[in-house]
Protein backbone atom coordinates (compact mmCIF):
# COMPACT_ATOMS: atom_id res chain seq x y z
CA UNK A 1 0.00 0.00 0.00
CA UNK A 2 1.29 3.41 -0.37
CA UNK A 3 0.75 6.10 2.10
CA UNK A 4 -1.26 7.97 -0.12
CA UNK A 5 -4.65 7.63 -2.07
CA UNK A 6 -7.44 10.03 -3.70
CA UNK A 7 -10.01 7.81 -1.81
CA UNK A 8 -9.94 4.90 0.63
CA UNK A 9 -12.92 2.86 0.33
CA UNK A 10 -13.88 0.99 4.18
CA UNK A 11 -15.68 -2.52 3.28
CA UNK A 12 -15.83 -5.14 0.34
CA UNK A 13 -19.29 -5.78 0.10
CA UNK A 14 -21.87 -4.60 -2.79
CA UNK A 15 -21.43 -1.22 -2.05
CA UNK A 16 -17.77 -0.85 -1.59
CA UNK A 17 -16.82 -2.40 -4.56
CA UNK A 18 -19.01 -0.50 -6.53
CA UNK A 19 -18.03 3.19 -5.62
CA UNK A 20 -14.49 1.94 -5.81
CA UNK A 21 -14.76 0.43 -9.59
CA UNK A 22 -16.80 3.71 -10.74
CA UNK A 23 -13.97 6.31 -9.27
CA UNK A 24 -11.15 3.48 -10.20
CA UNK A 25 -13.00 3.89 -13.89
CA UNK A 26 -12.88 8.02 -13.53
CA UNK A 27 -9.43 7.68 -12.78
CA UNK A 28 -8.84 8.11 -9.27
CA UNK A 29 -6.23 5.77 -7.35
CA UNK A 30 -8.49 3.95 -4.83
CA UNK A 31 -7.76 1.85 -1.78
CA UNK A 32 -10.28 -0.07 -0.40
CA UNK A 33 -10.16 -2.28 2.87
CA UNK A 34 -11.74 -4.84 3.65
CA UNK A 35 -11.75 -6.89 7.07
CA UNK A 36 -12.48 -10.30 6.20
CA UNK A 37 -11.09 -12.44 3.58
CA UNK A 38 -13.31 -13.39 0.75
CA UNK A 39 -15.18 -15.35 0.28
CA UNK A 40 -17.49 -15.00 3.23
CA UNK A 41 -21.03 -15.92 4.15
CA UNK A 42 -23.83 -13.27 4.11
CA UNK A 43 -27.47 -12.63 3.76
CA UNK A 44 -29.63 -10.59 1.38
CA UNK A 45 -28.95 -13.13 -1.78
CA UNK A 46 -32.20 -11.68 -3.89
CA UNK A 47 -31.93 -8.76 -6.45
CA UNK A 48 -34.24 -6.91 -8.13
CA UNK A 49 -34.04 -5.92 -12.08
CA UNK A 50 -32.69 -1.95 -11.77
CA UNK A 51 -29.45 -3.69 -10.23
CA UNK A 52 -29.47 -4.29 -13.95
CA UNK A 53 -28.16 -0.53 -14.90
CA UNK A 54 -25.32 -0.47 -12.27
CA UNK A 55 -24.25 -3.98 -12.70
CA UNK A 56 -24.14 -2.20 -16.39
CA UNK A 57 -22.26 0.44 -15.43
CA UNK A 58 -19.26 -1.70 -13.93
CA UNK A 59 -19.18 -4.56 -16.11
CA UNK A 60 -20.81 -7.52 -14.03
CA UNK A 61 -23.45 -7.89 -16.88
CA UNK A 62 -21.47 -10.35 -18.73
CA UNK A 63 -20.23 -12.66 -15.84
CA UNK A 64 -23.87 -12.14 -14.07
CA UNK A 65 -25.34 -14.03 -17.48
CA UNK A 66 -23.00 -16.23 -17.48
CA UNK A 67 -23.01 -17.36 -14.16
CA UNK A 68 -25.03 -20.34 -12.97
CA UNK A 69 -26.94 -18.10 -10.76
CA UNK A 70 -31.28 -18.38 -10.88
CA UNK A 71 -32.35 -16.36 -13.00
CA UNK A 72 -35.60 -14.15 -11.06
CA UNK A 73 -38.27 -12.76 -13.35
CA UNK A 74 -40.90 -12.26 -10.81
CA UNK A 75 -42.30 -11.80 -6.97
CA UNK A 76 -44.97 -13.88 -5.16
CA UNK A 77 -46.82 -13.29 -2.26
CA UNK A 78 -48.95 -15.91 -0.02
CA UNK A 79 -51.06 -15.01 3.01
CA UNK A 80 -51.52 -16.46 6.23
CA UNK A 81 -53.91 -19.14 5.21
CA UNK A 82 -51.54 -20.30 2.37
CA UNK A 83 -53.38 -18.57 -0.46
CA UNK A 84 -51.16 -17.25 -3.27
CA UNK A 85 -51.72 -14.50 -4.99
CA UNK A 86 -50.82 -14.36 -8.65
CA UNK A 87 -47.34 -13.41 -9.24
CA UNK A 88 -45.55 -10.12 -10.31
CA UNK A 89 -44.06 -11.08 -13.42
CA UNK A 90 -41.42 -7.55 -14.33
CA UNK A 91 -40.66 -8.40 -17.70
CA UNK A 92 -45.24 -8.02 -18.18
CA UNK A 93 -44.52 -4.03 -17.02
CA UNK A 94 -41.68 -3.73 -18.91
CA UNK A 95 -40.12 -6.14 -21.70
CA UNK A 96 -36.47 -6.52 -22.02
CA UNK A 97 -33.29 -7.99 -20.85
CA UNK A 98 -33.85 -5.25 -17.97
CA UNK A 99 -36.75 -6.67 -15.94
CA UNK A 100 -34.88 -10.01 -15.04
CA UNK A 101 -32.42 -10.72 -12.41
CA UNK A 102 -30.64 -13.00 -10.74
CA UNK A 103 -30.88 -15.11 -7.09
CA UNK A 104 -27.35 -15.21 -5.88
CA UNK A 105 -25.44 -16.54 -3.13
CA UNK A 106 -23.83 -13.72 -1.69
CA UNK A 107 -20.33 -15.08 -0.85
CA UNK A 108 -19.92 -15.75 -4.58
CA UNK A 109 -21.67 -12.80 -5.83
CA UNK A 110 -19.81 -10.03 -3.69
CA UNK A 111 -16.51 -12.36 -4.82
CA UNK A 112 -17.14 -11.34 -8.21
CA UNK A 113 -17.94 -7.73 -7.45
CA UNK A 114 -14.15 -7.60 -5.19
CA UNK A 115 -12.19 -9.11 -8.04
CA UNK A 116 -14.22 -6.99 -10.83
CA UNK A 117 -12.98 -3.90 -8.53
CA UNK A 118 -9.44 -5.26 -8.91
CA UNK A 119 -9.45 -5.19 -12.29
CA UNK A 120 -10.35 -1.69 -12.93
CA UNK A 121 -7.56 -1.11 -10.66
CA UNK A 122 -8.49 -0.66 -7.53
CA UNK A 123 -6.04 -1.34 -5.20
CA UNK A 124 -7.86 -4.14 -3.00
CA UNK A 125 -6.35 -5.24 0.73
CA UNK A 126 -8.01 -8.26 2.70
CA UNK A 127 -7.92 -8.70 6.12
CA UNK A 128 -7.07 -5.19 6.60
CA UNK A 129 -8.79 -3.95 9.66
CA UNK A 130 -9.53 -0.10 9.96
CA UNK A 131 -8.91 0.93 14.08
CA UNK A 132 -10.39 4.66 12.81
CA UNK A 133 -11.19 7.17 10.06
CA UNK A 134 -8.57 10.01 11.07
CA UNK A 135 -9.94 13.65 11.37
CA UNK A 136 -8.37 16.86 11.33
CA UNK A 137 -9.70 20.37 12.14
CA UNK A 138 -13.04 17.94 11.71
CA UNK A 139 -12.31 17.34 8.83
CA UNK A 140 -11.51 12.78 7.48
CA UNK A 141 -8.35 12.72 5.93
CA UNK A 142 -7.50 8.93 5.84
CA UNK A 143 -7.62 6.23 7.62
CA UNK A 144 -5.28 4.02 10.52
CA UNK A 145 -5.34 0.42 9.45
CA UNK A 146 -3.99 -3.27 10.84
CA UNK A 147 -2.34 -5.13 8.55
CA UNK A 148 -0.73 -8.36 9.25
CA UNK A 149 0.41 -6.87 12.59
CA UNK A 150 1.53 -3.67 11.88
CA UNK A 151 -0.25 -0.20 11.97
CA UNK A 152 -0.47 1.91 9.25
CA UNK A 153 -1.76 4.89 8.94
CA UNK A 154 -2.94 5.76 5.23
CA UNK A 155 -4.58 9.54 4.16
CA UNK A 156 -6.99 10.14 1.42
CA UNK A 157 -9.14 13.04 0.13
CA UNK A 158 -12.28 11.31 0.33
CA UNK A 159 -13.05 8.17 2.95
CA UNK A 160 -15.69 6.01 2.08
CA UNK A 161 -17.72 4.03 4.88
CA UNK A 162 -18.98 0.81 3.04
CA UNK A 163 -19.14 -1.23 6.40
CA UNK A 164 -22.51 -2.62 5.87
CA UNK A 165 -24.22 -2.66 9.15
CA UNK A 166 -21.08 -2.18 11.41
CA UNK A 167 -21.72 1.60 9.91
CA UNK A 168 -18.58 2.77 11.32
CA UNK A 169 -19.07 6.40 11.11
CA UNK A 170 -22.43 6.85 11.81
CA UNK A 171 -21.96 5.14 15.06
CA UNK A 172 -18.76 7.07 15.89
CA UNK A 173 -20.58 10.62 15.09
CA UNK A 174 -23.45 9.35 16.65
CA UNK A 175 -25.97 10.17 13.26
CA UNK A 176 -27.86 7.11 13.14
CA UNK A 177 -31.43 6.73 14.35
CA UNK A 178 -33.40 3.60 14.07
CA UNK A 179 -37.03 3.08 12.98
CA UNK A 180 -39.44 1.56 15.77
CA UNK A 181 -41.92 0.52 13.24
CA UNK A 182 -39.58 -1.26 11.58
CA UNK A 183 -37.57 -3.78 14.49
CA UNK A 184 -37.32 -7.49 13.41
CA UNK A 185 -35.27 -10.39 14.30
CA UNK A 186 -34.35 -13.19 11.71
CA UNK A 187 -33.33 -16.76 11.70
CA UNK A 188 -32.82 -18.63 8.83
CA UNK A 189 -30.82 -21.31 7.04
CA UNK A 190 -30.63 -23.67 3.55
CA UNK A 191 -32.46 -26.20 2.63
CA UNK A 192 -31.71 -28.77 -0.56
CA UNK A 193 -35.05 -30.21 -3.02
CA UNK A 194 -37.74 -27.54 -1.24
CA UNK A 195 -40.73 -27.98 -3.95
CA UNK A 196 -40.52 -24.75 -6.45
CA UNK A 197 -42.75 -23.49 -9.13
CA UNK A 198 -42.66 -24.79 -12.35
CA UNK A 199 -42.15 -21.92 -15.49
CA UNK A 200 -41.67 -18.57 -15.47
CA UNK A 201 -41.67 -18.09 -11.38
CA UNK A 202 -39.32 -21.46 -10.67
CA UNK A 203 -36.86 -18.37 -9.74
CA UNK A 204 -39.50 -15.91 -8.02
CA UNK A 205 -38.99 -14.97 -4.72
CA UNK A 206 -41.88 -15.73 -2.19
CA UNK A 207 -42.88 -13.96 0.42
CA UNK A 208 -45.09 -15.86 2.91
CA UNK A 209 -47.45 -14.56 5.55
CA UNK A 210 -47.43 -16.13 8.87
CA UNK A 211 -50.43 -17.62 10.55
CA UNK A 212 -50.77 -15.05 13.36
CA UNK A 213 -49.51 -11.70 10.46
CA UNK A 214 -46.91 -11.47 13.36
CA UNK A 215 -44.09 -11.68 10.39
CA UNK A 216 -43.51 -13.71 7.37
CA UNK A 217 -41.23 -16.02 5.54
CA UNK A 218 -38.53 -15.44 2.53
CA UNK A 219 -38.52 -18.30 0.17
CA UNK A 220 -35.41 -17.74 -2.52
CA UNK A 221 -34.15 -20.52 -4.78
CA UNK A 222 -30.55 -20.37 -5.55
CA UNK A 223 -28.32 -22.86 -7.67
CA UNK A 224 -27.40 -26.22 -7.30
CA UNK A 225 -31.22 -26.88 -6.05
CA UNK A 226 -30.64 -24.97 -2.92
CA UNK A 227 -33.19 -22.39 -1.19
CA UNK A 228 -33.00 -19.39 1.44
CA UNK A 229 -35.40 -19.58 3.71
CA UNK A 230 -35.50 -17.28 7.06
CA UNK A 231 -38.17 -16.05 9.00
CA UNK A 232 -38.70 -12.00 9.69
CA UNK A 233 -40.54 -10.94 13.07
CA UNK A 234 -40.55 -8.89 15.83
CA UNK A 235 -38.36 -10.74 18.81
CA UNK A 236 -41.37 -10.65 20.82
CA UNK A 237 -43.05 -12.87 18.74
CA UNK A 238 -39.75 -15.20 17.81
CA UNK A 239 -38.00 -15.53 21.26
CA UNK A 240 -40.27 -14.73 23.99
CA UNK A 241 -41.36 -17.54 26.12
CA UNK A 242 -39.99 -20.06 23.32
CA UNK A 243 -36.22 -21.30 24.71
CA UNK A 244 -32.91 -19.84 23.17
CA UNK A 245 -33.05 -22.53 20.87
CA UNK A 246 -33.11 -20.80 17.08
CA UNK A 247 -33.53 -23.87 15.51
CA UNK A 248 -36.35 -25.52 17.07
CA UNK A 249 -38.12 -22.35 16.35
CA UNK A 250 -37.66 -21.58 12.96
CA UNK A 251 -38.81 -25.03 12.75
CA UNK A 252 -42.00 -24.48 14.55
CA UNK A 253 -42.66 -21.61 12.48
CA UNK A 254 -42.20 -23.41 9.40
CA UNK A 255 -44.64 -26.00 10.72
CA UNK A 256 -47.54 -24.02 11.51
CA UNK A 257 -47.32 -21.92 7.90
CA UNK A 258 -49.04 -23.29 5.05
CA UNK A 259 -47.82 -21.72 2.32
CA UNK A 260 -44.40 -22.95 3.44
CA UNK A 261 -44.55 -26.15 4.78
CA UNK A 262 -45.90 -28.34 1.92
CA UNK A 263 -42.85 -26.83 0.03
CA UNK A 264 -40.61 -29.12 2.62
CA UNK A 265 -42.12 -32.29 2.60
CA UNK A 266 -39.23 -33.82 0.93
CA UNK A 267 -36.14 -30.95 1.24
CA UNK A 268 -32.91 -31.55 3.89
CA UNK A 269 -31.68 -28.93 5.66
CA UNK A 270 -28.11 -28.42 4.48
CA UNK A 271 -26.66 -25.62 6.44
CA UNK A 272 -26.43 -24.67 9.96
CA UNK A 273 -29.67 -22.24 11.71
CA UNK A 274 -28.38 -18.43 11.25
CA UNK A 275 -29.54 -15.36 13.32
CA UNK A 276 -29.15 -11.82 12.61
CA UNK A 277 -30.43 -8.62 13.46
CA UNK A 278 -33.15 -6.80 11.09
CA UNK A 279 -33.47 -3.29 12.51
CA UNK A 280 -34.35 -0.75 10.26
CA UNK A 281 -32.06 2.51 10.43
CA UNK A 282 -30.33 5.66 8.78
CA UNK A 283 -28.37 8.25 9.03
CA UNK A 284 -28.95 11.45 9.50
CA UNK A 285 -25.75 12.80 7.38
CA UNK A 286 -24.95 11.24 4.12
CA UNK A 287 -21.22 12.89 4.27
CA UNK A 288 -19.61 15.45 6.02
CA UNK A 289 -15.85 17.13 5.57
CA UNK A 290 -13.89 14.42 3.85
CA UNK A 291 -16.37 11.52 4.24
CA UNK A 292 -19.01 9.77 2.37
CA UNK A 293 -21.11 6.70 4.02
CA UNK A 294 -22.82 3.99 1.05
CA UNK A 295 -24.80 1.34 0.98
CA UNK A 296 -25.51 0.14 5.17
CA UNK A 297 -23.27 2.28 6.03
CA UNK A 298 -25.80 4.97 5.34
CA UNK A 299 -29.15 2.92 6.10
CA UNK A 300 -30.35 -0.65 6.26
CA UNK A 301 -34.21 -1.29 4.88
CA UNK A 302 -36.09 -4.53 6.34
CA UNK A 303 -35.80 -6.90 3.73
CA UNK A 304 -39.39 -7.62 2.59
CA UNK A 305 -39.08 -6.37 -0.92
CA UNK A 306 -35.44 -7.43 -1.29
CA UNK A 307 -34.46 -4.24 -1.85
CA UNK A 308 -31.12 -3.96 -0.30
CA UNK A 309 -28.28 -4.74 -2.94
CA UNK A 310 -30.09 -2.48 -4.69
CA UNK A 311 -30.08 0.31 -2.50
CA UNK A 312 -26.01 -0.60 -1.97
CA UNK A 313 -25.26 -0.47 -5.50
CA UNK A 314 -27.23 3.02 -6.73
CA UNK A 315 -25.67 4.53 -3.10
CA UNK A 316 -22.72 3.86 -4.03
CA UNK A 317 -23.03 4.78 -8.13
CA UNK A 318 -24.52 7.97 -6.87
CA UNK A 319 -21.87 8.72 -4.18
CA UNK A 320 -19.18 8.04 -6.61
CA UNK A 321 -20.76 10.13 -9.30
CA UNK A 322 -20.97 12.99 -6.64
CA UNK A 323 -17.24 12.19 -5.19
CA UNK A 324 -15.96 12.59 -8.82
CA UNK A 325 -17.98 16.26 -9.01
CA UNK A 326 -15.60 16.84 -5.54
CA UNK A 327 -12.57 16.22 -7.32
CA UNK A 328 -13.62 18.63 -10.40
CA UNK A 329 -14.30 21.46 -8.08
CA UNK A 330 -11.58 20.40 -5.40
CA UNK A 331 -14.18 20.81 -2.80
CA UNK A 332 -14.25 18.25 0.09
CA UNK A 333 -17.32 19.72 1.92
CA UNK A 334 -20.06 18.37 3.52
CA UNK A 335 -22.27 20.64 0.97
CA UNK A 336 -20.45 19.02 -2.04
CA UNK A 337 -20.00 15.77 -1.24
CA UNK A 338 -23.42 15.29 0.66
CA UNK A 339 -25.52 16.30 -2.64
CA UNK A 340 -26.33 12.30 -3.20
CA UNK A 341 -27.96 12.05 0.15
CA UNK A 342 -31.39 13.35 -0.74
CA UNK A 343 -31.50 11.36 -4.01
CA UNK A 344 -30.34 7.70 -2.14
CA UNK A 345 -32.92 8.74 0.81
CA UNK A 346 -35.83 9.37 -1.42
CA UNK A 347 -35.10 6.07 -3.00
CA UNK A 348 -35.06 4.03 0.28
CA UNK A 349 -37.99 5.96 1.40
CA UNK A 350 -40.36 4.81 -1.32
CA UNK A 351 -39.82 1.16 -0.67
CA UNK A 352 -39.95 1.76 2.72
CA UNK A 353 -43.45 2.67 2.67
CA UNK A 354 -44.26 -0.60 0.86
CA UNK A 355 -43.16 -2.06 3.87
CA UNK A 356 -45.29 -0.60 6.36
CA UNK A 357 -48.38 -1.17 4.03
CA UNK A 358 -47.37 -4.58 3.72
CA UNK A 359 -47.00 -4.14 7.92
CA UNK A 360 -50.22 -2.09 8.74
CA UNK A 361 -53.25 -5.20 9.16
CA UNK A 362 -55.52 -2.51 7.88
CA UNK A 363 -54.03 -2.28 4.39
CA UNK A 364 -55.03 -4.25 1.95
CA UNK A 365 -52.99 -3.85 -1.58
CA UNK A 366 -55.15 -5.64 -3.30
CA UNK A 367 -58.00 -2.89 -2.26
CA UNK A 368 -55.80 -0.54 -2.87
CA UNK A 369 -54.70 -0.84 -6.13
CA UNK A 370 -58.75 -1.71 -7.26
CA UNK A 371 -59.23 1.70 -5.65
CA UNK A 372 -56.57 3.35 -7.29
CA UNK A 373 -56.21 1.46 -10.63
CA UNK A 374 -54.07 4.27 -12.19
CA UNK A 375 -51.38 3.44 -9.82
CA UNK A 376 -51.11 -0.27 -10.50
CA UNK A 377 -47.83 0.44 -12.61
CA UNK A 378 -46.26 2.79 -10.19
CA UNK A 379 -46.14 -0.24 -7.54
CA UNK A 380 -45.05 -2.32 -9.50
CA UNK A 381 -42.10 0.21 -10.37
CA UNK A 382 -41.36 -0.13 -6.76
CA UNK A 383 -41.24 -3.84 -7.03
CA UNK A 384 -38.41 -3.56 -9.43
CA UNK A 385 -36.79 -1.00 -8.03
CA UNK A 386 -37.55 2.28 -9.76
CA UNK A 387 -37.79 4.58 -7.50
CA UNK A 388 -35.30 7.30 -8.09
CA UNK A 389 -37.01 8.99 -10.43
CA UNK A 390 -39.19 11.95 -9.20
CA UNK A 391 -42.77 11.20 -10.86
CA UNK A 392 -43.87 8.94 -8.24
CA UNK A 393 -45.28 11.24 -5.76
CA UNK A 394 -48.78 10.66 -5.95
CA UNK A 395 -48.40 7.08 -5.43
CA UNK A 396 -46.58 7.88 -1.77
CA UNK A 397 -48.83 10.70 -1.25
CA UNK A 398 -51.87 8.76 -1.40
CA UNK A 399 -50.23 5.96 0.56
CA UNK A 400 -49.55 8.55 3.38
CA UNK A 401 -53.51 8.70 3.58
CA UNK A 402 -54.15 5.14 4.26
CA UNK A 403 -51.08 4.45 6.78
CA UNK A 404 -50.87 5.09 10.12
CA UNK A 405 -47.03 6.59 9.84
CA UNK A 406 -44.04 7.33 12.47
CA UNK A 407 -44.24 10.90 13.48
CA UNK A 408 -41.00 11.54 12.40
CA UNK A 409 -41.69 9.76 8.83
CA UNK A 410 -44.35 12.32 8.42
CA UNK A 411 -41.52 14.90 8.21
CA UNK A 412 -40.16 15.45 4.21
CA UNK A 413 -40.14 11.68 3.69
CA UNK A 414 -38.71 10.26 6.39
CA UNK A 415 -36.33 12.72 7.25
CA UNK A 416 -35.79 13.72 10.76
CA UNK A 417 -36.65 17.47 11.59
Amino acid sequence: MNNTYDVIVIGGGPSGSTASTILADYGYSVLQLERTKFPRHHIGESLIPHTYWTLKRIGMLEQMKSSNFVVKESVQFINSTGRESAPFFFPDRDPGEWSYTWQVHRDKFDQMLLDNARKHGVNVVEQATVREVIFEDHRAVGVRVMVGGETKEIRAKVTVDATGQSAMLSRQLNTRYGDEKLKNAVIYSYWKNALRDDGRNAGATLVIALPNTQGWFWFIPLEDNITSIGVVAPPAHLYNGRGDDPGAILEEEIANTPGLARRLVNAERVRPYYTTADFSYRSRRAAGDGWVLVGDAFGFLDPLYSSGVLLALKSAELAADCIHDAFQAQDFSEERLGRYGPKAAEGMHRIRMLVYAYYDPTFRMGKFVSQYPHLKNDVTRVLIGDVFEDDLGELFDTLAKHLTLPESIMLEHGQPA
